[in-house]
């Protein structure tokens, strides 16, 4: 198949599968004698694979790694284990990260009275990173 079916298939815009081969995550295609690349099942495959892990989260770097450790099924699967655990610590990080962001915002709601906006106290917080309950500047 060609790049756009491709891109059909795996809901996968054409220019990250273009992406995707630049960075090496997926092998150059066979061309066409018009130039065209076309695809196979492999291809699809790891594809979808790739998709998988970047929704799920994994970095470019990771998802390298996976695909290596995919690339050579004799090899054991401990690195695998040790990024899927790493990546399920940086999410819970994030997610306490995510928590106490919204513990923030709504204790600043919380401390809005309504009225005029010169008076409002969500903007006075916005604007004074001292009326914050927790330092959040890093959470992101």
């Amino acid at each position: 198949m060609k790049i756009g079916a491709l891109s059909k298939v795996t809901n996968t815009k054409v220019e990250t599968i273009r992406y995707y081969e630049r960075i090496g995550l997926l092998p150059q295609p066979e061309r066409t004698s018009g130039n065209y690349r076309l695809y196979g099942p492999a291809e699809r495959q790891r594809l979808a694979f790739i998709r998988h892990s970047r929704d799920l989260g994994f970095t470019i770097e990771d998802v390298r790694s996976l695909l290596d450790l995919s690339d050579h099924p004799e090899r054991d699967c401990e690195a695998a284990d040790q990024i899927a655990s790493r990546h399920v610590e940086q999410v819970a990080a994030k997610i306490a990260q995510l928590v106490t962001l919204r513990e923030e915002l709504e204790r600043i709601i919380g401390r809005c009275r309504g009225g005029l906006a010169a008076d409002c106290r969500v903007i006075d917080a916005l604007g004074n990173h001292a009326l914050c309950g927790v330092s959040h500047n890093s959470a992101f």
